[in-house]
């Protein structure tokens, strides 16, 4: 249980006078180019509330972008965490290890999808989980062709950049990028224009005769693909397509890497997403909710693949840093006695059922749609499905005023995200829908 009270309180607007003060210290020292979405300020968190400097408390929808699954302060991994600070908070595991590193990739080795032999190594950011993913796909099969697809988001380091969609703020300016990178046609369900009742196995023939057209399976070394696109809008794709394409990549030797950095550790109603179908990926990465809030990410893959690489071919400085294992161990172990797979399942189901009735009222609401605590909804102009950004960046904001973190997201920016904590109660959850139908109503009357 965390000591922070679990209920909202504005006792000055949105920012408050503290806030706006520190934010004036931020710009003269912060780089401009790090983005800030709501300059509140806070100095405590827990459960599913923010307590900014102004004494304000806010129900949080963002949970860091789906770290915080745990809560910010959740008692266990505050404790492993203390712990280890006494003992230590540095050796560099490559140099002289510690068990907590080890602990942390016998977990994930349990817990990921397939019951093959794994091995894992840990690094510091999903972005450098995903670099490391693809060093090891080229080193396995001799190849170098990697394919990404559209609406994709895999991090802000150059080769991640390169496999990312998007293109502002991420990508703009920051070029050249990292060669041998090839982006196919997602399966966007709402937005596909072929027949809806056939899109999986369209979408997968797409996608197989563009790879055999422009690259040739032979020289693909990895596919990589969220298994619920994050940035992108939260797409889900169409039921069977995931495998299908997790099939045809083994049946060509080429590594099939799912990108769990935002969907994984029980965000979507399962440990992973791609447990839903049963998809057994070859390489899978993660990071965000694996910590509690310390910074931690892993590749986790079959051994032979892992084991590939050269002795000093993977590692960094910082990866696996033991408290940060620390934490994970105490976030892991959260997760198990509180059963958040299935407490995911419940907020999914709240947050269906109100925003169905938002969209029952208001034309603007073109899709609902996500899985567990990572829910979104895709705003459009009325009786269109054109992205209308500008009223998505109109309902956060509202939303914001009143109390409430929420995100956007998506390719068109037309898309408000949801990824509240997972402890977070029910209480809260339905108090902020209502804040967020309140802000509906006010920005489309």
């Amino acid at each position: 249980m965390t000591s922070v009270p679990q209920e909202r309180k504005l006792v000055t607007a949105i920012p408050g006078p503290k806030s706006q003060e520190l934010h004036q210290r931020t710009k003269g020292a912060v780089s401009a180019g790090v983005g800030i979405g709501l300059p509140v300020y806070i100095e405590r968190a827990g459960g599913g509330i923010l307590v900014d400097v102004d004494g304000n408390q806010l129900i949080d929808f963002g949970s860091g972008i789906a770290v915080t699954s745990v809560g910010n302060s959740a008692p266990k991994v505050v404790e492993k965490a203390k712990n280890q600070l006494d003992d230590f908070t540095h050796t560099c595991f490559m140099v002289t290890p510690y068990e907590e590193y080890t602990a942390v990739c016998e977990k994930l080795n349990e817990l990921t999808p397939g019951d093959h032999e794994k091995r894992s190594a840990l690094f510091n950011s999903g972005a450098e989980a995903v670099e490391n993913a693809v060093k090891i796909a080229r080193v396995h099969t001799g190849r170098q062709a990697v394919v990404a697809f559209d609406h994709a988001y895999h991090g802000r380091t150059n080769l991640t950049m390169a496999l990312t969609a998007k293109n502002m703020p991420y990508k703009q300016g920051f070029g050249p990028f990292a060669g041998d990178v090839y982006r196919m046609p997602m399966a966007y369900p709402y937005r596909w224009v072929g027949n809806p009742d056939t899109i999986t196995d369209d979408a997968f023939e797409a996608f197989t005769s563009a790879v055999h057209a422009q690259i040739g399976e032979q020289n693909v070394a990895a596919v990589i693909i969220e298994p619920i696109l994050g940035e992108g809008g939260f797409i889900v794709p169409p039921t069977g397509w995931l495998k299908k394409v997790a099939d045809w990549c083994r049946e060509n030797g080429i590594v099939f890497i799912a990108d769990e950095v935002q969907s994984g550790f029980c965000r979507t109603g399962d440990w992973f997403a791609c447990d839903a179908e049963g998809v057994v990926p070859d390489l899978i990465t993660t990071a965000k909710g694996i910590a509690g809030g310390l910074p931690l990410a892993a590749v986790t893959g079959r051994a032979e693949i892992m084991d590939a690489v050269h002795a000093g071919g993977l590692g960094g400085t910082y990866g696996g840093n033991p408290v940060a294992c620390a934490g994970a161990l105490g976030a892991i172990e959260t997760m198990e006695s509180e059963n958040l797979p299935a407490r995911a399942k419940v907020i999914e189901a709240i947050f269906r059922e109100r925003l169905g009735q938002i969209a029952d009222t208001h034309d603007v609401v073109g899709d609902i749609r996500g899985r567990g605590g990572m829910m979104a909804v895709e705003i459009v102009k009325a009786g269109t499905k054109e992205p209308d950004a500008d009223l998505t960046k109109k309902i956060a904001a509202a939303a914001n005023a009143q109390g409430v973190v929420t995100l956007t997201a998506g390719t068109y920016g037309n898309v408000l995200r949801f990824l509240p904590p997972l402890v977070i109660g029910d209480d809260l959850l339905r108090e902020g829908l209502d804040i967020i139908a309140e802000a509906f109503d006010a920005t489309t009357a």
